[in-house]
């Protein structure tokens, strides 16, 4: 006996990965760049808490964390999002995660399955998309709608398009910014309109936002800023994996609508993974302290320079506002995925596994990998070489079949 639903699921994008490349050995020494996993150490003073507090696991943590890590995550939003002072209540606001991903996971379960409307069933994906969205989707009993985000649209989804009738009908829309993978910002006023469609149509908006702090060069817009004077409606979800290079202390939160944080607390204290107070400790002080946050950008910033000196004449090459990874077409993903791990040990993720096909049968991701940037720039500049040399060959990009 199993749920029935697993049977809608397609394998996760990195296991279709192995399956691609399995049986192949690569041509040089492997230079893993599918993960969106950062190589940089966070600052030592995490591991100095981590020591210090020690006896903290000994203890079952609370499911809402410390007021420490509270107080400071929220204060943090609301300098970093320019929010009144107080408007975010740490204690009615606030939630600890094991990671973003979690949340994001456990907030359909929470939001579908309102016996009273069943008709409202719906929810919005962006396509190309964060594959824990459209599992959180089909698990919870929900019907998926991928709205794509692809170059004619910005790389961004624009849920504006859709039929007030339809938005009636949508229970939950997930939106990420910076997009993962195009590295796509939304503006300030997108993000207005945003909230405003959730509030008239009521849904819930759960805006992704763990790749916020690291970007070329404005700040992202928040989509707490966009919300006047309360949350209703809308959840901001973030993390230190990305902002901090500590993707190992599965630590990040979600704040917002004070309904909705209730209802995930009610959830989370049945099957969520309280976040240990060691990590709880290490984290508050991550979110109090900037100037790794901006040392890590910067080093961002060296490797995307590297990625323009490299790829920068191919047209195919954009340079993205946000995010550390590349969207890059390349003809046919899955082949140029083989073929570069079989002529140069260089794995890359192609787009059709962040992607889901649209009516017409057309994959949006198929002709794109993504890179993620995270090597060492010695390393990257190997592997951003041989994917220069491979596309220089093939003439930009190459149309051929998947098979190869």
């Amino acid at each position: 006996m199993r749920n029935s639903r697993l049977d809608l699921l397609t394998d996760y994008p990195f296991q279709r990965l192995a399956d691609l490349l399995h049986g192949m050995a690569p041509g040089a020494d492997p230079i893993i760049l599918s993960i969106g996993e950062p190589h940089h150490q966070p600052p030592p003073f995490v591991a100095e808490i981590l020591a210090a507090e020690l006896a903290g696991w000994g203890r079952y943590p609370p499911m809402t964390g410390t007021p420490d890590f509270r107080a400071a995550v929220a204060d943090w939003a609301s300098r970093r999002f320019s929010l009144p002072a107080g408007q975010l209540d740490p204690d009615r606001h606030l939630l600890p995660l094991a990671g973003s991903r979690e949340g994001l996971f456990q907030i359909a379960q929470v939001v579908l399955g309102d016996q009273t409307r069943p008709e409202k069933n719906l929810v919005l994906l962006p396509n190309p998309f964060y594959q824990v969205y459209v599992g959180a989707t089909l698990l919870a009993g929900g019907e998926p709608v991928f709205l794509p985000a692809t170059a004619e649209t910005g790389f961004l989804p624009d849920f504006s398009a859709l039929p007030a009738g339809f938005l009636d009908r949508v229970a939950l829309a997930f939106f990420c910014s910076p997009a993962n993978p195009q590295g796509s910002i939304a503006s300030a006023a997108r993000l207005r309109q945003l909230v405003e469609l959730a509030r008239v149509h009521d849904f819930v908006l759960a805006a992704d936002e763990c790749y916020s702090e690291i970007y070329q060069n404005a700040e992202p817009a928040g989509v707490l800023s966009a919300c006047g004077d309360d949350f209703t409606n809308i959840l901001a979800f973030n993390s230190l994996s990305k902002r901090s290079s500590a993707p190992g202390l599965r630590s990040g939160f979600v704040a917002g609508d004070a309904g909705l944080i209730a209802a995930l607390t009610r959830l989370r204290a049945y099957g969520g993974a309280a976040v240990p107070l060691p990590i709880l400790a290490a984290s508050a002080a991550l979110w109090r302290e900037e100037e790794h946050v901006l040392n890590n950008r910067a080093r961002y910033a060296e490797k995307f320079a590297l990625a323009d000196e490299l790829l920068g004449h191919l047209p195919s090459y954009r340079r993205p506002a946000g995010g550390f990874f590349l969207w890059l077409e390349v003809g046919n993903g899955e082949r140029f995925t083989r073929q570069l791990w079989r002529e140069a040990g260089v794995k890359l993720l192609p787009g059709a596994y962040l992607a889901r096909p649209d009516r017409m049968g057309r994959n949006p991701g198929d002709s794109y990998v993504r890179i993620a940037l995270v090597q060492d720039p010695e390393i990257l500049r190997r592997a951003l070489t041989a994917i220069r040399d491979r596309l220089d060959r093939q003439g930009g990009h190459d149309q051929g079949s998947a098979v190869a």
